[in-house]
Parts: C-alpha cells; sequence; structure tokens
C-alpha cells in the first residue's frame, strides 16, 4: 500500500462520522422532517424538508430555518458544512410552536492528496515545542509551549539564531501566533487569553479573552481577519478590531468533521491545518469548511533526530518571497523547506 493510501485511511478513520441528529418532540407532537437519511446530507444536495403533525394540530403558518435563516421546503445545501440547527416554526391558533432537529452537511467527494518535496534543511531548536509558526515581512517568528516553557521567539530561519526572545508567565501554555499590521497575536492554551504585541519590540500592548471558542489552539490570518482553532472541528473567524469571534466554519469531508484542528496557516487562500498527534495536514476552503486535499508529512520525522521526547509535526509557515512552506515539530532539531503539490 503506498504511502498516501495509507495516509489517507489513517487520516479518514479519526474523523467522526456523525449520522445527524434526531428530531425533537415538543408537547404539541410537532416534528421536523428531511429526505436526507438520518438527517446526514451532502453539500450541494437538495433536501426536502416536512412538518410531521400526528396530533392534527391546526397550522396558519410555517417557517423552516436553517441555523436561524428562513429556507424553503426544498432546500439546497449550498453553504458550510457541519452540524446545523433546522426549525420549524409553526404559528397555531394565535401561538407560536417550534419543532427542532439537527441536520450534518459533509462534503460531496474525497479530499485530494498531495505531495511534497524537500527544497531546504535547517537547524531548528530542538527545546522548542513549536506550537506556532510565521513569517512576516521576511522574518519567522515562533511560539512554543509547555507550562513554564513557553516562549515567543524571532527566529533567523537559516541558522537556527534566536534573535529576539520572550518568555510568557508560568500560568500560560503558549499556542499558536499570527502577525497582522505590525502585531503580533499569541494564544495561550487554557487561560482564555490571548495576548498581543508590538512586533519590532514585543513590547506586550494588550490581552483578549475567547468569545465562545474554550480554548486556543491555532492562529493565522488573511491580511483582514483572524482565525482561530480550538482543538475541535471549528475554526473561529476573528473580528482584528474587536477580537470577538464573529462567525465560524465546521470543518468537513465527506465522511464526517476533523477534530482536534491545531496550527493554522493562510496559504493562497486556504487554510492549513495540522491535526494533533497526526503527522498530516488538511487543506480547508475557508469559506465553507470544505477539507479540499491532505498532506501527509510523516516521512519527514524519521529525517529529524529521535528522542525519548519526540513529538508530532507542528508548525507551518508560507514564505511569500520563496513560495514555499516551512514545517517542523514539537521538539523537532530540523526546519525544512518545501514546495507542496497535488499527487
Amino acid at each position: 500500500m503506498s504511502t498516501f493510501k495509507y495516509f489517507s485511511i489513517i487520516l479518514l478513520s479519526i474523523f467522526l462520522v456523525n449520522c445527524g441528529g434526531n428530531p425533537s418532540v415538543n408537547s404539541s407532537g410537532l416534528t421536523v422532517k428531511t429526505s436526507a437519511k438520518n438527517n446526514k446530507a451532502t453539500i450541494g444536495e437538495t433536501v426536502k424538508l416536512s412538518l410531521n403533525n400526528p396530533n392534527g394540530v391546526s397550522v396558519s403558518s410555517l417557517q423552516y430555518l436553517l441555523d436561524g435563516k428562513p429556507v424553503t421546503a426544498n432546500l439546497t445545501l449550498n453553504s458550510k458544512l457541519g452540524k446545523q440547527n433546522l426549525v420549524a416554526q409553526v404559528i397555531s391558533d394565535g401561538d407560536t410552536l417550534q419543532a427542532t432537529s439537527n441536520l450534518v452537511v459533509v462534503n460531496n467527494k474525497t479530499p485530494d492528496l498531495y505531495t511534497y518535496e524537500i527544497v531546504n534543511t535547517y537547524p531548528h531548536d530542538i527545546t522548542s515545542y513549536t506550537q506556532g509558526l510565521e513569517f512576516y515581512k521576511s522574518e519567522l517568528y515562533e511560539s512554543t509551549g509547555q507550562f513554564g516553557e513557553s516562549k515567543l521567539r524571532k527566529v533567523d530561519y537559516k541558522t537556527g539564531e534566536v534573535l529576539k526572545n520572550l518568555d510568557l508567565k508560568n500560568g500560560y501554555f503558549g499556542e499558536g501566533l499570527t502577525v497582522l499590521n505590525d502585531k503580533i497575536y499569541q494564544l495561550t492554551w487554557k487561560a482564555d487569553t490571548g495576548i498581543i504585541y508590538d512586533v519590532n519590540t514585543f513590547e506586550k500592548l494588550g490581552t483578549f479573552r475567547y468569545d465562545h471558542s474554550i480554548e486556543g489552539w491555532g492562529l493565522c490570518n488573511d491580511g483582514t481577519s483572524l482565525y482561530k482553532s480550538d482543538g475541535t472541528e471549528k475554526i473561529w473567524t476573528l473580528n482584528s478590531s474587536t477580537l470577538t469571534e464573529d462567525d465560524k466554519i465546521e470543518v468537513y469531508t465527506n465522511k464526517g468533521k476533523i477534530k482536534s484542528l491545531n496550527e493554522l496557516e493562510w496559504i493562497n487562500g486556504k487554510i492549513y491545518a495540522n491535526i494533533y498527534q497526526q503527522n498530516g495536514v488538511a487543506i480547508i476552503n475557508p469559506k465553507n469548511g470544505v477539507v479540499e486535499g491532505v498532506i501527509d508529512f510523516s516521512p519527514l520525522s524519521k529525517l529529524v533526530t529521535q528522542h525519548d521526547k519526540l513529538d508530532v509535526l507542528n508548525g507551518i509557515a508560507y514564505n511569500p518571497e520563496t513560495e514555499t512552506v516551512f514545517v517542523t515539530g514539537k521538539l523537532w532539531d530540523k526546519l525544512f523547506e518545501v514546495k507542496i503539490t497535488k499527487k
């Protein structure tokens, strides 16, 4: 079996196939029915909605809502993937009644497989538990984790020399980072705190709290908004002014959701995401959560110094000057510059 086929099987095996939700029965007996088997449908599919009314409740008005937005009874699924809240809102004798259900939308094709070519190999600090990696104005910035060992760094990627270092407080476990408009945004894991720094001086400019998500994992930006993972299948869109989590996508394949999304990188309009405890990367459409491709980087783990604390691949940085991707791992002594192509 080829490496890519093997990896795709491993990757797909960690997806939780969500079979939808059972209709909620209210006191009137009303339930929402869909033509989708087990309330699971694919993007692009047209699903027929109907109201099950076993008690013959009088219905003067009926409106279907999907994630709070009005939809017709012939619903074509062309928006986001993931679990969506389906509601039938009924007016009966002047009263408003509701029946609810969950509709799970998955992709309609398997992810493409991508391969890579190693362009260069550079030294990397073997003591760095890498959580975030990003180029900004040709400089490489890195965030590292572990309580009492977390750091923010600017690194000469060609030599591995640390050009600037800031140790985080002992109560912070450093996570992902991104740089936008001369500000570094660094997440912490369970402290419900993000930290903002001046990119030139590492001076702390402020903090922000997480809004809807529980934890901080990965972070990237598209030049306007920030995107944040929280260890689930969700990626949150943060307003760069208020840092509130204004929107989200749920990341799915044709089988189900990908959990444990970690370090993120914005590359040519897509989000590249490490999957925690896997040496692979998912290529995600940020508009709807579709996993468009997967990259198997597991062979790289054999090219670094093997030791007892060696951990998985984590850290993706795109250098727009070279149009190449840089990847490393937790406690890896090498940083790899690669070119990625579709297999």
